[in-house]
């Protein structure tokens, strides 16, 4: 995927009072492997050090990530996952993109106690200001994206 693609649809028109010089996005694509999760996890941890927003926020995007990507293998059958970071407007947004998916898009679940599974979309609301899913427009696919707060305070 060519940086600055974005997976996110019309996330900078939605903040027209921003320039584009206050716009920070990145974009990297991975296997869909059950190992990229950790590769997702470390790529976002040293990007939100670079960009300088602060470890906490560093450790919450790297935990969303790993999450997203996971599902993405975990659910699909496809063989590339795509990511894209975009900090703007003090947040951060994440995207994951896979290649297919099943009839019904990602669900919260109330894992039982002893399952091993099933917490991750927890994990991803309790983090994110907000989330969400959408089929990609063209092809087979969906996207899911979580968008966090530099700061909690949104």
């Amino acid at each position: 995927m060519a940086l600055g693609n974005a997976l996110v649809p019309q996330l900078i028109a939605a903040a027209p009072a921003v320039s584009v010089a206050d716009v920070r996005r990145y974009s990297f694509e991975l296997t869909a492997r059950p190992e990229s999760a950790a590769l997702a996890r470390r790529h976002t941890a040293e990007l939100v050090t670079r960009w300088g927003l602060g470890d906490d926020l560093g450790d919450e995007a790297a935990l969303v990530i790993s999450e997203l990507v996971t599902n993405a293998v975990v659910h699909t059958a496809g063989t590339r996952v795509a990511c894209e970071l975009c900090f703007t407007d003090g947040h951060l947004t994440l995207a994951v993109r896979d290649q297919g998916y099943g009839a019904c898009g990602p669900a919260l679940c109330d894992a039982a106690a002893d399952e091993e599974r099933g917490r991750g979309l927890l994990l991803v609301d309790a983090l994110s200001v907000a989330w969400g899913a959408h089929d990609v427009p063209h092809g087979p696919g969906r996207i899911v994206w979580a968008r966090l707060g530099a700061g909690r305070a949104c």
